[in-house]
């Protein structure tokens, strides 16, 4: 009888390891099944999503648009945050260092408050110093035009008084292009001042409401600078949540040298273009140029742009200049010259010395690029996101030469034309080895 139940649990064990067995089987066939059918149902959903992008793209685009115009404000608000950060951070360091024990909880709060203030004097010094003098050179300007009308013609009759036919093809060349300005001013102008005066409620509607997006956008400013260290946690948090520790090093890493790039950029070029502003003002009022605070101001402010900023500067100046004095223009345009060499060669490079690391091809590149691309924006940005996407690629570069053993290949940037014999011989070593 023993031996009779031990033979039937046997059985049962069998057939229980049996069973088991099939459905392992049968699961482990179903997994090769969908290992089999998910990268081709991946890659037909891929090209399904791709060709809607595509198909899509016009509308998509729409509402991106409509999704920054609606988010415009805190857009504005990002970017002040950022440019006060710095300030912030040193009013904070120093209202804890200096203010009593029950006061250094409102450091933040008075660092914020500091900061803002600090804004707003700056603005309003140079408010106050810049515009009533740009102001008078405007209208010293206007005042001059009709002058300077004057003189050309005087000098057109006096260099025209001995030639007859030169003179009679200017009289009808002045007739032919009087002709051209009352057609123009029938046909063209009565109709753009009708569009003016019909756009002129819409003007309106517009400055005020970038003005209502400038305040919403400094309150959102206050309210970032006031919880930037949660934001900060909060970021940090879910970075680290949702890929490993590794990559999200890997991505803190990057997101410090984009600020670093940044930060080193405009602060350094601001400090350029300002000291580059005063020599040209010190200059003009040395030299005798008329209208020396608004050209300075001209050559200040598009020094900012990079690379093409100088010449930008440059023309507008010059013909103010050549409204009043013909010879002054000549010597302001040998100053300019002058101006920018040293800013190009000695001023700039010290106060930007390693803020980007491109060469000036590529900082011709991205300013060109980003300029097509987003306008006046990209001019200003498009050197240090450049940077940073060209600091993305050397690395992967280094990267891959790493893993394939061919990092001695970056040794043929150095000069002389050796790197290419040293490569060559590195790989006859390996194949040695």
């Amino acid at each position: 009888m023993e031996q009779s139940k031990d033979k039937n649990v046997e059985i049962e064990l069998g057939q229980e390891t049996e069973v088991r067995q099939g459905k392992e089987g049968g699961r482990e066939r179903t997994r090769r099944l969908w290992r089999q059918i998910l990268p081709g149902f991946a890659t037909l959903a891929l090209a399904i999503l791709f060709f809607f992008f595509l198909y899509s793209f016009d509308y998509l685009w729409g509402k991106v648009a409509r999704m920054a115009a609606i988010l415009i404000p805190f857009i504005y608000g990002g970017v002040m945050a950022y440019m006060l950060r710095m300030p912030c951070n040193f009013f904070e360091i120093y209202l804890k260092r200096w203010l009593p024990g029950k006061l250094k909880k409102r450091s933040e709060g008075l660092a914020v408050l500091l900061s803002l203030l600090s804004a707003f004097l700056v603005l309003y010094l140079l408010i106050s110093m810049v515009v009533p003098q740009v102001a008078a050179s405007v209208m010293a300007v206007v005042a001059e035009l009709p002058a300077a009308g004057e003189r050309a013609t005087k000098w057109l009759e006096t260099a025209l008084a001995d030639n007859e036919i030169m003179e009679n093809y200017l009289q009808t060349v002045i007739a032919a292009v009087n002709t051209k300005l009352q057609n123009w001013a029938e046909t063209d102008l009565l109709p753009m001042l009708t569009n003016m005066v019909n756009g002129f409620a819409s003007t309106v509607s517009t400055v005020v409401t970038l003005f209502f997006n400038l305040f919403i956008g400094l309150v959102v400013s206050i309210y970032i600078l006031g919880s930037r260290k949660q934001f900060a946690r909060q970021a940090k948090a879910v970075l680290y949540s949702v890929v490993r520790p590794k990559w999200a090093d890997y991505i803190l890493d990057e997101i410090r040298y984009a600020d670093r790039m940044f930060v080193g950029f405009f602060s350094g070029k601001i400090l350029d273009s300002a000291i580059i502003g005063v020599i040209c003002y010190v200059c003009c009022l040395i030299l005798g140029f008329p209208n020396a605070m608004l050209i300075s101001v001209i050559v200040g402010v598009t020094n900012i742009i990079p690379y093409f900023g100088p010449y930008i500067g440059a023309v507008p100046s010059a013909l103010l200049i050549l409204i009043v004095d013909p010879m002054k223009c000549i010597w302001f345009i040998v100053f300019i010259v002058v101006l920018q060499q040293f800013d190009g060669n000695i001023l700039g490079p010290r106060l930007l010395a390693n803020s980007t690391g491109l060469s000036g091809f590529w900082v011709l590149f991205s300013v060109t690029v980003f300029s097509g691309l987003f306008g006046f924006a990209g001019i200003l940005v498009g050197v240090p996101v450049f940077a940073v996407i060209y600091d993305l690629i050397r690395k992967l570069v280094v990267h891959g030469l790493k893993r394939n053993g061919e990092l001695e290949v970056l040794s043929g940037d150095m000069p002389g034309g050796g790197g290419e014999k040293r490569t060559r011989k590195g790989r006859k070593g390996k194949k040695e080895r």
